[in-house]
């Protein structure tokens, strides 16, 4: 009876689905609906007319754009489904996320147009030396290189920032509550802060992969 309960379990394992840990897995197919939530929080800001609307559907489109990048990764850790494809998209997704809502606010936001103008070449600027070391890195036998501790805590302070001059605009252009952008421009000067340290930080370790003799 052992033998036979035994062999029933192993059959009943056997008919189990393996589980699948290419390209298409759940944390990357999470990374690639945050590049199509991308498009639709830029028409939430360009065509939504009310301010105070806007602002708060903004938030929302953009939180759930952002917990994309929370869940990919730690679904991604736990069920050990790391792949380079991933390593490469994750990174791609945060910059056009974070890029992308900061021009559309540029766009939309004329009170605070110059400071988020100032924000998104700053990110763009660090996005640019940190893929070119991602291609420097790929091509010395380094590999992919994943997002940094670092980078995800630039990546959570954009996002922030990003939120809370949407909130401040439904406020204050809504006629809520006049709140003079404070906290707008101290976190978006964070944000600049963190962008350019993340940058420092990725060049610092992955210095050594750049051969200054070519």
């Amino acid at each position: 009876m052992e033998e036979k309960e035994l062999t029933n379990e192993a059959l009943e394992k056997e008919k189990k689905p393996k589980k699948k840990s290419g390209i298409l897995n759940l944390p990357n197919m999470l990374t690639i609906l945050r590049v199509i939530m991308v498009p639709i929080f830029v028409g939430c800001l360009l065509y939504i007319p009310d301010p105070i609307v806007c602002g708060l559907v903004g938030i929302i489109v953009f939180i759930i754009t952002a917990a994309t990048d929370f869940f990919d990764g730690s679904i991604a850790r736990k069920r050990n489904l790391i792949t380079n494809f991933g390593k490469f998209l994750d990174p791609v997704a945060d910059k056009f996320m974070v890029f992308a809502a900061l021009l559309s606010m540029a766009a939309r936001i004329q009170e605070m147009r110059a400071m988020l103008v100032w924000t998104a070449a700053v990110v763009f600027l660090r996005e640019l030396g940190v893929t070119s070391l991602r291609m420097i890195c790929a091509n010395s036998g380094a590999g992919v290189i994943a997002a940094s501790l670092f980078g995800k805590w630039k990546t959570m302070t954009q996002v922030v920032a990003i939120c809370v001059v949407l909130f401040e605009y439904a406020l204050i252009v809504g006629r809520v509550f006049d709140t003079m952008w404070i906290a707008s421009y101290i976190l978006l000067a964070g944000t600049i802060f963190m962008t350019i340290a993340s940058g420092l930080d990725y060049l610092k370790a992955y210095w050594k992969y750049i051969d200054t003799n070519k």
